[in-house]
């Protein structure tokens, strides 16, 4: 069986050449609070470094704008909060497995993180049970993570329920930590911003959706799909409708926007992830729009 960690890896190669991935690192080391004053070394100024860092002697020398590294203070605590439920079974936005697109959010943020010294742990669940794996800090114990979700998320399995997977995240987290939700394009709920409310006084909170198929036949997919939460067909013809794809996009665009304004009055910065190809550049916006929200 392929690694799971090894295609994130392939994936990062692909889609970001060295200087994107050098910003994304630099996004993800950026949104932690405080640093230590042991100085690491130099580097080149990437758009984002903030200015403070800049060091104007070796600058002046080398006539490159250089900023100081320095070593973390501490390592910090990331979990990452995946919905495994059946809804997680279904296609994405580009005709990819949300499965898939999970499990390579999870394996890029899990890799930056394990990359900068820091500790990653999983908790997933869906409406009938929830599971976790410990902290750990190497790319065995992520890849074991990775593989743990590709085990979990099941066509025939129990439908999605984030509510009491983040129900438990409040009960057990109790270190300050970076939680990241990586979630099904689903509706924005009362219980959902309670307790992403309640995580969100203790934690740094960001949020991944994985996105939805275009479910109208518009790439001229005319097959019958059936819904993987009720197992009803829609035919094609149905698909083909005007009206019925004018109010499926209004509908869609509605429950996006629900979404996104709960999740801003609450402070969590959000990104869409609907594709392989996008997942790099999606993850540099959450990182950079969390960094900015917390200046």
């Amino acid at each position: 069986m392929e690694r799971r960690l090894r295609k994130v890896k392939t994936t990062m190669s692909i889609h970001a050449h060295r200087r994107t991935l050098e910003l994304l690192e630099g996004e993800y080391q950026s949104i932690h609070h405080g640093r230590s004053h042991d100085f690491d070394d130099l580097r080149e100024y990437q758009p984002g470094d903030d200015v403070k860092d800049i060091d104007w002697k070796a600058t002046a020398r080398s006539h490159v704008p250089l900023i100081k590294r320095y070593i973390a203070s501490r390592q910090h605590n990331v979990l990452l909060v995946v919905d495994s439920g059946r809804n997680m079974a279904a296609i994405a936005e580009s005709g990819e497995s949300k499965r898939e697109l999970a499990i390579l959010v999870a394996g890029l943020l899990g890799y930056l993180a394990t990359r900068h010294g820091d500790r990653v742990a999983l908790l997933m669940g869906d409406e009938e049970r929830t599971e976790s794996m410990p902290e750990g800090g190497s790319e065995a114990h992520l890849e074991r993570m990775l593989r743990r979700i590709d085990d979990a998320v099941s066509i025939d399995g129990p439908l999605s329920r984030l509510e009491g997977v983040l129900e438990h995240a409040v009960r057990r987290m109790r270190r300050r930590s970076l939680i990241v939700v990586i979630a099904d394009d689903l509706a924005y709920t009362h219980d959902l911003d309670v307790h992403l409310g309640r995580l969100h006084t203790r934690h740094e909170v960001l949020w991944v959706s994985i996105g939805d198929a275009d479910l109208m036949a518009r790439a001229g997919d005319h097959r019958e799909l059936v819904g993987v939460d009720t197992g009803l067909g829609l035919p094609s013809f149905l698909r083909r409708d005007k009206g019925l794809r004018r109010a499926f996009d209004e509908q869609s665009a509605l429950r996006r926007e629900r979404l996104e304004a709960g999740l801003r009055s609450l402070g969590i910065a959000s990104v869409r992830i609907g594709s392989s190809a996008t997942a790099i550049g999606g993850l540099f916006r959450l990182l950079e729009r969390h960094r900015r929200a917390r200046r």
